[in-house]
């Protein structure tokens, strides 16, 4: 995680990083931007029970926002709302998966896969497994050099680094996070060290030399007392304070009563503490970045990461966003800058698909097919340079002779289409795991399009992401052999290919799965907006070749977050991966619905 003091946004910044799977930064703007920013010997220090910065009090009023989850061109938009709330830091995720995508392969340039590590069966994630520390220290060898010179101590943003994030409620290995805060020290990191736990995480998720710090949502004080206890006449700080919730497909959208979190907030205060608002901007899973939440039940989480939090997914201000303004002005010398103008919202006329591919016409475009006996997981596919497949959908091919009941024997990850000489025949997934196949003559083409809708991101599953077919799959309590997998991760290359080909013209109702072609030509210049899908089941919708994630009609989210940064004066390209039904329409609007909402409890 990162954190930023926002006193002025262009201005001298701090940062703080949590390296781990994911990386926190603390970023602090300074007010003295213009001006020639000298060597500092002090910055964030945690040696009495108030932090100091440059030897003065400071007292953290935080807010998080991942850069990952934001257009580029909206992340200077998104730091001056926040500082016009009063927020001094900022902290944000630095998340490895994307910056690493193939095992010694760097990005740091795309806005943004890790999932390679995968490959290795005996993988014991957030460990000293030697597998896992290796890739570790190849990563930071890339990372950390970035980050160095910009430490606060050197004149820079970076005021603070997180060691791990909430590794109390995973925590397998005594000896990782002293390997991981030796992975940083050593490589130059000079910066206060946290680390980050909920309540029954506090007592296994801290390393000698890190600052423990506190998530929650409902303020217990016995919580606060425990912290206390651990690290008497130290600085505390909620280092995630949670102002909404996760959504999950066929769940409901989560909200944080206003009061409620007011209320709280105004508590964290009045004892001293420093906070930090988990999310203050949530932003968007673009693509396939949604995650999940745990294996009991499984539950994939949805496109959007609003969050409820006081800026909405799309940058507005929301009555969370005034109240905090009205209580974060007060512990500010003089006024709060004005607050930035809510970029405008446009409703695009409706538009047709008009063209479309079928999903067996573009296997061409694809590699060859790997062909094994037994099926192979996305991970462990020959693809992507030797590195696997890490997203979006495998399809797996097999001959069959005669019908009967097709078991997974719960081995799906996540869900699986299947088709009889492509011809739609059931869904297995994890409350479906038979289905009858039709007893026909003759040899017979069997096919299970298997997508992965998402990695458990917290707990004690995370060994246990691989995704595809990872086993055998029963027909008449046998094992199915001899398939053909094809990788279907959708990555900009493949997208750029389809739309080189020579796509069919809609003349009557085609069969799914299906790719379908849509254009928008926009005369001015190009405006935030959301697209409706309604008619439509399941897919991806791309625009200009962007992934802009899942819908999925069982909601709750309804509407799609359409970012004018990623449109175009002139025409504009829409691909959607429809799998089972469309009424070959979109539309768009200028609210976003999110869908029926519960209350988080």
């Amino acid at each position: 995680m990162s954190i930023f003091n926002l006193h002025h946004v262009y201005k001298r910044r701090r940062v703080v990083f949590f390296l781990g799977i994911l990386g926190i930064i603390i970023w602090h703007f300074s007010r003295d931007s213009q001006k020639e920013t000298p060597l500092r010997r002090v910055g964030l220090t945690a040696n009495s029970s108030q932090f100091t910065l440059d030897g003065e009090p400071f007292r953290i009023l935080g807010g998080s926002m991942h850069y990952f989850r934001v257009p580029r061109a909206y992340w200077s938009d998104r730091l001056l709302k926040m500082k016009a709330c009063g927020i001094n830091t900022l902290t944000t995720y630095v998340a490895w998966n994307l910056h690493e995508p193939e095992r010694g392969v760097f990005n740091f340039n795309w806005q943004l896969e890790l999932d390679w590590l995968l490959r290795d069966r005996n993988m014991k994630l957030r460990t000293t497994y030697p597998g896992f520390t290796k890739a570790v220290n190849s990563f930071f060898d890339e990372l950390i050099p970035r980050v160095v010179p910009l430490q606060y101590v050197n004149g820079g943003p970076v005021i603070a680094f997180q060691v791990e994030n909430e590794y109390g409620s995973y925590a397998k290995d005594g000896r990782y996070m002293s390997f991981v805060k030796e992975a940083l020290v050593s490589r130059g990191v000079r910066e206060l060290l946290f680390t980050s736990d909920n309540r029954n995480g506090l007592d296994h998720g801290s390393v000698n030399g890190a600052l423990k710090t506190l998530n929650f949502q409902k303020l217990r004080p016995e919580d606060i007392r425990h912290l206390d206890s651990l690290q008497p006449q130290k600085p505390k700080l909620v280092m995630e304070y949670w102002s909404g919730w996760f959504d999950n497909w066929g769940g409901l959208h989560h909200v944080y009563d206003v009061d409620e979190m007011m209320r709280v907030v105004m508590e964290i205060l009045n004892q001293g503490l420093s906070i930090n608002l988990y999310m203050f901007h949530g932003g968007t899973n673009f693509g396939f970045m949604s995650g999940a939440l745990g294996n009991h039940p499984y539950k994939p989480l949805v496109t959007s990461y609003d969050y409820d939090a006081p800026l909405s997914e799309a940058g507005h201000y929301t009555a969370k966003y005034h109240r905090l303004r009205t209580l974060f002005g007060g512990f500010h010398n003089g006024n709060l800058p004005m607050m930035p103008a809510v970029q405008w919202k446009k409703v695009y006329r409706p538009v047709s698909t008009h063209k479309y591919l079928l999903l067996w016409d573009v296997l061409e475009v694809l590699e060859k097919p790997h062909e094994s006996e037994r099926p192979v997981n996305m991970e462990n596919l020959p693809v992507n340079n030797g590195n696997g497949q890490s997203y979006g959908y495998t399809l797996y091919e097999t001959n069959i002779t005669g019908g009967g009941m097709l078991n997974s024997r719960n081995h799906v990850r996540d869900r699986a289409l299947v088709f009889l000489d492509r011809q739609f025949i059931g869904v297995l997934d994890y409350n479906t795991i038979e289905i009858i196949v039709p007893n026909r003559k003759g040899r017979r083409n069997l096919s299970l399009l298997v997508e992965n809708c998402g990695r458990v991101n917290y707990g004690k599953d995370l060994d246990d992401q691989r995704k595809g077919l990872v086993g055998d799959i029963l027909l008449n309590k046998e094992p199915l052999t001899g398939f053909r997998m094809y990788s279907l991760d959708m990555k900009p290359d493949f997208i750029r290919r389809l739309s080189s080909r020579s796509w069919k013209p809609i003349q009557k109702a085609p069969s799914f799965p299906a790719f379908f072609l849509s254009k928008l030509y926009i005369s001015g210049y190009p405006a935030d907006s959301f697209i409706q899908f309604p008619g439509w089941k399941k897919g991806v919708a791309f625009v200009n070749g962007q992934n802009l994630g899942r819908y999925w009609s069982i909601g709750p989210q309804q509407t799609l977050y359409l970012p004018g940064p990623w449109l175009k004066t002139g025409m504009n390209q829409f691909i959607l991966f429809e799998e089972q039904e469309s009424d070959f329409k979109m539309q768009f609007t200028n609210n976003h619905d999110l869908g029926m909402t519960v209350d988080v409890n």
